[in-house]
């Protein structure tokens, strides 16, 4: 018999449990909560954050580096599936969604952060550890050292197809945005290669947080004072915090004297507001209202002028956003709950009406990356009947002389123009004013008359104005 039987066994090594790491822990339970229920992680995230820092947990480093962990995954999802289909034996679909949120977040740390390759691998297996268990945090492990072994320009070149070959296939992965999505901007945006590929880009960005001063309440010189505050681009009441910063910790937006609003909202309501008009100019409409921040601005401007502002929304719990963001208006306004296609109200009543429509949010990409993945171009099919409905409700609810503005968060043509185009032709009564000088110093507005926004031009989300006069 060989000595080497009667050798003494290692002992085994002593169970380790897993650590939990709080940024991570937090990253995933944000992940799975916008997949598991529809969640948007702009409304998941802060509640999250705030009772992490109540506990202890975490400091601003912490909170900074979650919010990148969560968003910059949502981001890049389509970029990050397209590396990790390639470092797996299996289609996608038949790898758990719990196990694929654990390998983006750890492929965004490799391919999308400065953390170091060895603390990427070991932080995801340890999150897969507690998260997963043992056994499928070993498999997390064996992917994430077949994504390693590239940066995120080598992956690129491995996984899209060449840009000659299929170019909206190209930019769909390395810009991580659903290829009809690609399309649809695109043909909106039109030109060549370089402006749909910055637009892609700027989708990718974080955004800047943008406040806005309602008039007659707060004063930008007050925002200002708030520290790497600087003035918006475009918009008179607008401030940016160019270092993101909490808005909620801003006293004149605690009070609703001055709120959380995107430049482009900012100038479609300014452009309605100073529109030209014939005759009175007392009763405004804001048909389209929840959850309330073009009401709020549209109210203190009309209070400005003496008019009153009724703001309708069809669903209850979003008019009571309205209310809320309309509380303390200097001057007279109403918040009901109704739906624009059924209107309460006789027609020909106002003398300015605001429609900004239901849409598929194609043109807030920026803050909303999981809407991306979401929405289908059959959803435009689920909209094109309301939008037209609400633009019809609003031409026979405005005055003759009167202006309605007509708009948008996405500059899908099917959303925007083609809306347009196809109720003025059933309404004779009715011609398209030129937006563009009602947005006065803001540049690349195109041909006109309309106006649609960009994030890669203007900074903005990519909103859609087209003024429209009843004539008739």
């Amino acid at each position: 018999m060989s000595d080497t039987s009667r050798r003494p066994r290692r002992p085994a090594k002593p169970y380790r449990r897993p650590k939990k790491d709080p940024v991570r822990m937090l990253a995933f339970e944000a992940l799975r909560a916008v997949d598991e229920r529809d969640a948007y992680a702009n409304l998941v995230l802060p509640p999250l954050l705030r009772k992490a820092r109540e506990k202890g947990d975490f400091d601003g480093r912490d909170a900074a580096l979650a919010t990148e962990l969560v968003y910059g995954t949502l981001r890049r999802q389509g970029t990050y599936d397209a590396v990790i289909a390639a470092c797996v034996d299996r289609p996608l679909r038949e790898v758990d969604p719990p196990v694929l949120d654990v390998l983006s977040l750890g492929a965004h740390q490799l391919l999308g952060t400065r953390i170091p390759t060895h603390a990427a691998v070991s932080a995801t297996v340890e999150l897969a550890r507690v998260v997963l268990g043992d056994g499928r945090a070993k498999f997390v492990n064996a992917v994430l050292r077949k994504v390693s072994q590239y940066d995120l320009d080598e992956w690129i070149e491995r996984v899209a197809p060449p840009y000659d070959e299929d170019p909206e296939d190209h930019l769909a992965v390395v810009h991580s945005h659903p290829r009809w999505v690609v399309s649809a901007l695109w043909d909106s945006l039109g030109g060549g290669r370089a402006g749909i590929e910055e637009l892609l880009a700027a989708d990718n960005a974080r955004p800047e947080v943008t406040l806005v001063a309602r008039p007659g309440r707060a004063t930008t010189e007050e925002l200002l004072t708030e520290e790497a505050a600087v003035p918006g681009r475009w918009s008179p009441y607008a401030v940016r915090l160019a270092e993101g910063g909490e808005p909620g910790a801003i006293e004149a937006v605690r009070e609703g004297r001055a709120g959380v609003q995107d430049e482009g909202s900012q100038l479609v309501a300014l452009a309605l507001a100073n529109a030209p008009l014939d005759g009175a100019d007392s009763t405004w409409l804001d048909g389209c209202a929840g959850p309330g921040g073009k009401a709020a601005l549209l109210g203190a401007l009309a209070a400005e002028r003496g008019a009153v502002l009724l703001a309708s929304e069809k669903q209850p719990h979003r008019a009571g956003l309205v209310a809320k963001a309309l509380a303390g208006n200097p001057g007279p306004y109403q918040v009901i709950a109704a739906d624009g296609t059924r209107p309460p109200w006789r027609p020909g009543t106002f003398d300015r009406v605001l429609m900004d429509v239901p849409c598929t949010g194609l043109g807030a990409l920026r803050r909303r990356p999981e809407a991306r993945w979401r929405r289908r171009p059959e959803d435009l099919d689920g909209f094109a009947p309301l939008q037209r409905g609400l633009l019809r409700t609003a031409l026979d609810s405005v005055r003759v002389g009167g202006v309605v503005g007509y708009a948008t968060c996405s500059p899908h043509l099917a959303e925007t123009r083609a809306v347009v185009d196809d109720v003025l032709k059933q309404h004779p009564g009715a011609e398209l004013l030129d937006a563009r000088p009602l947005l006065p110093g803001v540049p690349d507005l195109g041909e006109g008359p309309d106006v649609q926004l960009w994030p890669h031009l203007h900074g903005t989300d990519a909103m859609y104005l087209a003024l429209v006069r009843r004539t008739a």
